[in-house]
């Protein structure tokens, strides 16, 4: 019987960050199963993780470069690739400048080590402002509240699941999403342990969700009026004198009379017009809430990308969450809403603790509609006018990382007619998907077995502070370079390089950088030391690229050995010696170290929210118009894992879900094709007839549609479905994130007439 060689790593497919035991053999993978000894996970696994070895092994896989010639995308050498990159990003950069040249990150680049360390590098050698991502079609909204009131956007409370008596969780699944913005394996499972242990569950959602399923109350809600409920349940503790924001936390606090002045308005009588919930529901909520011993209120998608029309509230709902933690005295505290201490460090454990220079938005601006610059990035709906639009700054070139903005981003179609325009596209991807085909060049990475993994962000966000790393699995085929290579070498280029040059001068800057960052806080613990020994002692072991960087981020971190400082301190070797990860324990109590505006405190009633208030005051809602609304399936997660076979198996799952009385309204029936359709655009689908939502809402999945020519999706294109966000408008934003409106927007169904 051959060996099998076992290893452990992270699964890097989704937010949970569950370990994996793999089993191979000579390069193949023969089983994947959860890590029962992993720190965090324990052996759970969902069955995302178990499907590395199929997208390893896809066929579909890119695994040599492509360059479009002849009318059509060929094999190519990686020598012929980058001559060809360096030769027209330089000729475009030569004619019309650097901020002719555009950067679009899809979120693969949250979950890969070699991204989050070397995306920045190509951004800062592009020099361009022109930097979009999905954040704007996801969580910004909850970056630019937390960023407002705690002074950074990295300082985002997360709910303490193991020691909470009480969750209150708003348009979150965490039954198919696992948890969003919130690192937390088998996060299901600890649902149902807070009332195994007598505490309560409430899901508020437009539809009756598995979480809802399993949950002690589902509060049906009419989609995107979460601000309005969460303003009138902060309206309603105020005027029951049950604000108690503890002395641990009012110490640090500025801003509670003027929340409380600026929520009067919102009574429950007027949220239950809005969003369809009883004021008397409304003011249970709040009590209930304020009367659990420890308590946590929690938001995501559902929250973030929802508006009523065109108006969107992401960044309300978002900031209004915190509001609900604060004055009921469960921010900062075990079973609360905690912020965790990320190993590698972040924004909140650099610099001056308890102070910093806070958060703005808008210091640029879109050269078409004027939208506001936020995190260093503009709303990813604006791409496609930004390219189309003539003028000076008229974008040129795209760079996409991981990224399928036409499935993914409103107005998809028109997106993708722009990329059409462009004078040259370079994406690293592993697949020809429906904007990859538009490239003129396409750089694949290398598997995610065949790559190193740190969670660096994910661990930003965890209910518990661990820290796991994970050595690739399989060695990558000969030529291939890893992905912080592929990534450094575009950055080379963007700053007109040899093409074919070694990486070693900008890969020994990149870790100088971070390390004379380091040196020059004295509140870090090499304050003062000598740059070039610590880049010596560092790159002893041979690192290089993400790896070695990780290790600096860990040796200075909160855990970390200081170079030398703390003998039991965090080091990568360390994490070696402990393949299923190190627990750090967990959260603990982060006040007022965390904060970093600049007054040192939490500003609880930011001028921007207060103000933003007033769109809020104005919306109405029009009980005959159908809303549509999203949602996810365990077995997928955004647009690029549904050419997985064993994944889209099954019934299909790109249906339309209705409510029974709204299909008998309009003629429809279970199992027919229908049209639905918006002002923006119209798609065909089958509907599924279901009370499981609310009435008056549809539902309809994302990151489906792949019925593009000139893809290489074979399982995908088979069942393609349809892509909802051709549906949602790309003039609909929430102002101050710019994120935009998934969920709530208008619809029509009707019965599909044939021709």
């Amino acid at each position: 019987m051959p060996v099998t060689d076992v290893s452990y790593r992270t699964c890097p497919l989704c937010e949970a960050s569950c370990g994996l035991e793999v089993s191979h053999h000579e390069g193949r993978v023969l089983r994947i199963r959860g890590d029962r000894e992993d720190v965090f996970s324990h052996g759970f696994i969902c069955p995302k993780g178990s499907t590395l070895r199929q997208l390893h092994e896809d066929p579909d896989r890119l695994r040599s470069p492509l360059v479009w010639r002849n009318g059509r995308h060929e094999e190519v050498t990686w020598d012929e690739a980058w001559a060809v990159i360096a030769d027209r990003l330089g000729a475009v950069m030569a004619t019309h400048g650097r901020q002719a040249v555009a950067v679009y990150l899809g979120n693969p680049s949250a979950h890969s080590l070699s991204a989050m360390t070397y995306n920045r590098v190509v951004l800062q050698s592009l020099g361009t402002r022109q930097r979009y991502s999905a954040s704007t079609v996801d969580q910004m909204p909850k970056h630019v509240a937390c960023g407002y009131v705690y002074g950074s956007p990295a300082a985002i409370p997360v709910p303490d699941l193991d020691r909470t008596d009480h969750l209150l969780m708003l348009g979150a699944n965490p039954h198919a999403s696992n948890g969003s913005l919130c690192t937390a394996p088998d996060f299901p499972g600890k649902l149902e342990a807070i009332r195994q242990r007598g505490g309560r569950v409430v899901v508020v959602d437009p539809r009756r969700t598995r979480t809802a399923e399993m949950a002690d109350e589902w509060v049906a809600i009419r989609p995107g009026t979460d601000a309005m409920l969460l303003a009138a349940m902060a309206n309603s503790l105020f005027a029951e004198g049950l604000i108690d924001v503890g002395e641990h936390v009012n110490a640090h606090l500025t801003g509670l009379q003027q929340v409380a002045d600026a929520v009067a308005r919102f009574t429950p009588e007027r949220a239950e017009v809005l969003c369809g919930v009883d004021a008397s529901t409304i003011r249970r909520l709040a009590r209930e809430l304020a009367d659990a011993p420890r308590a946590a209120v929690y938001g995501r998608m559902g929250t973030t990308t929802s508006g009523v029309g065109d108006e969107g509230f992401g960044a309300l709902a978002s900031w209004l969450v915190e509001v609900l933690n604060i004055v009921t005295g469960n921010l900062d505290r075990p079973g609360g809403a905690m912020f965790p201490l990320p190993a590698a460090g972040g924004a909140t454990t650099r610099g001056t603790p308890g102070r910093g220079s806070g958060f703005r938005i808008g210091r640029s601006q879109t050269r078409v509609r004027g939208l506001p610059e936020v995190m260093g990035e503009y709303p990813a709906v604006a791409l496609a006018e930004e390219i189309t639009t003539p003028g000076e700054a008229r974008l040129r070139a795209l760079i996409t990382v991981a990224g399928n903005p036409v499935l993914s981003t409103p107005a998809g179609h028109e997106l993708s007619r722009a990329l059409e325009e462009l004078d040259f596209m370079v994406s690293v991807d592993l697949y020809l998907n429906e904007t990859t085909r538009h490239a003129d060049v396409i750089l694949p990475s290398p598997s995610q077995l065949e790559r190193s993994h740190y969670d660096l962000l994910l661990l930003q966000f965890a209910v518990r502070n661990v820290a796991n790393y994970s050595p690739a699995v399989l060695a990558r085929q000969s030529g291939q370079p890893d992905e912080w290579e592929i990534l450094a070498r575009l950055a080379q280029i963007a700053t007109g390089g040899d093409p074919h040059g070694s990486l070693t001068d900008l890969d020994d800057t990149t870790a100088r950088e971070l390390l004379q960052s380091s040196v020059r806080s004295e509140f870090s613990p090499v304050h003062g030391r000598d740059v070039d020994e610590l880049l010596r002692e560092v790159s002893a072991s041979g690192r290089r690229g993400p790896d070695r960087l990780l290790d600096i981020m860990l040796r200075t971190g909160p855990f970390g050995d200081g170079f030398g400082r703390r003998a039991d301190g965090l080091t990568l070797d360390l994490l070696l010696e402990h393949p299923h990860g190190v627990d750090l324990g967990p959260l603990t109590p982060r006040l007022p170290e965390v904060l970093r505006n600049e007054s040192g405190r939490i500003e609880l009633a930011p001028e921007p929210l207060i103000a933003d208030l007033e769109r809020l005051d104005r919306v109405h809602v029009d009980d005959d118009q159908l809303v549509m609304i999203g949602r996810r399936d365990l077995r997928s997660n955004n647009s690029w894992m549904h050419n997985i076979g064993v994944l889209v198996s099954g019934t299909p799952r790109c249906t339309l879900q209705m409510h029974p009385d709204d299909a008998a309204r309009r003629g429809v029936e279970h199992g027919a094709v229908v049209r639905l359709a918006t002002a923006t655009a119209s798609v065909e689908v089958t509907l599924e007839v279901t009370d499981s939502l609310r009435p008056g809402v549809v539902c309809l999945p994302h990151g489906w549609g792949h019925d593009l020519p000139d893809t290489r999706l074979t399982v995908a294109s088979g069942q393609p479905g349809v892509n909802s966000n051709l549906l949602a408008s790309p003039r609909s934003l929430d102002p101050l994130s710019g994120t935009s409106v998934l969920n709530g927007f208008a619809v029509e169904v009707s019965p599909l007439v044939p021709a």
